[in-house]
């Protein structure tokens, strides 16, 4: 394997060995294997009487959250209410090591690495993330193994402390949110089966979240991964709030360690805020980290990429590991730069002591796959769908980053043949942005819009009219020729729609074609994309990206779990 490095994350990929696999073999066939969740969603059933409790709880996820209320000032989240609960039940944060773990972007995946590592280790973590694809079992893990905590577990846990958080909620006059009970419960479960550390993903924000309760004398570490435009005016309307906002998580003398890249008056407000705290800062872009990917290639319909990583930090806190021909599950240059800010911060918790052996990290990086990130449905699942011959990739990005990095990966992975993308997402987010860094990409034969529940409610959910609207503007923007093939509805079904959608596409071959659907069938959809890939006829395969937000690859995947009990 050829060792080539390049300074602070640039990535080349090597044309020679991707046309080695052959393109149109090697889009065809990927896939991606992984293993059910120990919580499926028939066991989620047996969750009744706690999911109608919590369904009674404020849900800021499916109702939007209010302007400020991420920000340390008065219109923010009250963590006093949140150290009330837990002061209740025995303040159980208080009792294991935790690393706390902030960002716009590649918080899941960042927790996921570094949880991985440790377990490699030997340690027992608990890891508590959001939100969840197909179950709430998903959003803890606690032990050796990373499963979703188990329905008996969960059910347990919540039949011991019911009480005080009955008491607790009628002490706060019924302000208590979900994601603050939710929270509370993993803390207990933390603490009851006594692990070595957690992994804690702030929900959103970082200064005011129900997760900054986390003290500095049981703080390891502050993770702080990206900072982007989400949730702005959540989070104070500009990026230099979102990053006074993420700062918050940075605790008196516990290293942090950002991942970025960070344009450099965002970096400079962290570091300032890091230094008030005396805080030693790692950033995962030090100029004496070099990382690559050189290859990408496939194993039992896995797709891994093929990378070098060299750490080298002799600054304040001195970093070193080597890791060549790092094989990857997930994809993507922001893949890899999420697998160096979790390799940073295992080597800085290894500086204070912790046992970590190169062996852990590389093992730890290498066994992380998380369903719903670049995630390639395997033959056997597409053919649950009854999309034969025809490769999907279900990807939750939904911000202008993630959909440059998705850009990113549909160019790696498929650069020749028909590509049709399936977007549904919230409305709260920038829907313009979006389009565009993936029109500015691969252009799509075929973009269908469509809707999705939020959290379970439509009050987030963005019209596919909407939707459509934004890609056109974006396509007009761009400079892309395209043709409107209106909306599918209760008036206009799909099936009235596939001929007309057929014939535009096998047309010319060039122009892009766009669709509306207000139907709530996902499956549907998705054999109309199937349909249409047929028609753009071509040696290469063709290949379904659905993507916009983590409910549709939510519902992609329930109809899967589904299909396939």
């Amino acid at each position: 394997m050829r060792f080539e490095l390049s300074m602070r994350g640039s990535t080349k990929f090597s044309r020679l060995m991707l046309s080695s696999f052959g393109t149109s073999g090697f889009t065809s066939s990927l896939g991606f294997s992984r293993t059910r969740p120990c919580c499926t969603m028939a066991e989620d059933r047996k969750l009744g009487g706690f999911l109608d409790f919590m369904e009674k709880l404020r849900n800021y996820e499916k109702s939007g959250v209010p302007k400020g209320a991420g920000t340390d000032s008065d219109d923010g989240f009250d963590l006093g209410r949140m150290r009330r609960l837990l002061q209740r039940l025995g303040n159980p944060h208080s009792n294991f090591k935790a690393v706390h773990i902030a960002g716009t972007k590649g918080k899941g995946s960042t927790s996921a690495f570094l949880a991985n590592i440790l377990r490699k280790e030997g340690y027992s973590v608990g890891c508590y993330t959001s939100p969840h694809l197909l179950t709430i079992c998903e959003r803890i893990s606690v032990g050796r193994n990373g499963g979703p905590v188990s329905v008996d577990v969960l059910n347990t846990l919540f039949s011991n402390v019911k009480v005080i958080i009955d008491e607790s909620i009628d002490q706060e006059n019924g302000a208590l949110t979900h994601f603050e009970v939710f929270t509370a419960l993993a803390f207990c479960l933390f603490s009851q089966k006594k692990v070595d550390i957690a992994i804690v993903e702030a929900g959103l924000g970082g200064a005011r979240d129900a997760t900054n309760v986390l003290c500095s004398n049981g703080l390891a570490a502050s993770v702080i991964t990206t900072i982007g435009e989400e949730h702005m005016a959540a989070l104070g309307g500009s990026l230099e709030s979102i990053a006074i906002a993420k700062s918050g998580i940075i605790k008196h003398g516990c290293p942090v360690v950002i991942g970025g890249p960070f344009v450099p008056h965002i970096e400079h407000i962290i570091r300032d805020k890091a230094s008030t705290m005396s805080s030693p800062v790692i950033s995962a872009c030090d100029p004496g980290i070099q990382h690559v990917v050189n290859c990408l290639g496939r194993e039992d319909e896995k797709p891994f990429q093929i990378c070098d990583l060299l750490i080298d930090v002799q600054k304040d806190v001195k970093l070193f590991i080597h890791l060549p021909s790092l094989k990857l599950g997930m994809l993507g240059d922001h893949q890899l730069q999420n697998a160096v800010t979790a390799t940073c911060t295992a080597l800085c918790l290894r500086n204070q002591g912790w046992k970590i052996s190169d062996l852990a990290v590389r093992a730890g990086l290498e066994s992380t796959q998380l369903p719903g990130r670049s995630q390639f449905l395997t033959t056997k699942e597409a053919e649950a769908l009854q999309l034969s011959k025809t490769s999907v990739l279900i990807d939750g990005a939904h911000t202008e980053a993630s959909a440059r990095g998705l850009a990113d990966i549909i160019r790696m992975v498929h650069p020749y043949g028909p590509l049709v993308l399936v977007v549904a997402m919230a409305s709260d987010k920038d829907h313009a942005a979006f389009a565009t860094q993936l029109l500015s990409g691969r252009q799509p034969d075929v973009v269908l819009l469509t809707e999705v529940n939020i959290a379970g409610g439509r009050s987030r959910m963005t019209p596919a009219t909407d939707l459509k609207a934004s890609w056109t503007s974006a396509a007009v923007k761009l400079g892309i020729d395209y043709h409107d093939m209106g909306i599918i509805n209760s008036e206009n079904p799909v099936e009235v729609h596939t001929a007309h959608a057929q014939q535009a596409v096998s047309s010319d071959g060039k122009q892009l074609v766009l669709l509306a659907s207000q139907t709530p069938s996902v499956e549907a959809l998705m054999k109309l994309a199937s349909q249409l890939l047929e028609h753009r006829a071509g040696p290469q395969s063709g290949l379904i990206v659905v993507t916009g937000s983590l409910h549709i690859v939510s519902s992609i995947l329930a109809a899967l779990s589904g299909k396939l009990a």
